[in-house]
């Protein structure tokens, strides 16, 4: 899978967000859309790397306190 087919996935996704929305206004869509993409991200990164933090780390371009903190918050440790 290409960066353009998971933009395009995005792209479609966030459309159908707002015309599920039927017209009202969106609110908190970044913090929204990070949340929903960040915890697959970690789950497979994770899962690739064999539950190894160094490397996941490395992967993700994350200092291996960061990635920790965000598995925390996730609730994947």
């Amino acid at each position: 899978m290409s960066k353009k087919h998971i933009e395009e996935c995005v792209r479609e996704s966030l459309q159908g967000y707002f015309r599920d929305l039927g017209g009202e206004t969106p609110d908190g869509m970044y913090d929204m859309l990070v949340r929903v993409v960040e915890r697959p991200l970690l789950e497979v990164v994770m899962q690739q790397a064999d539950h190894n933090q160094s490397r996941a780390a490395e992967w993700l371009g994350l200092n291996r306190n960061t990635l920790r903190k965000k598995l925390v918050e996730h609730k994947l440790l």
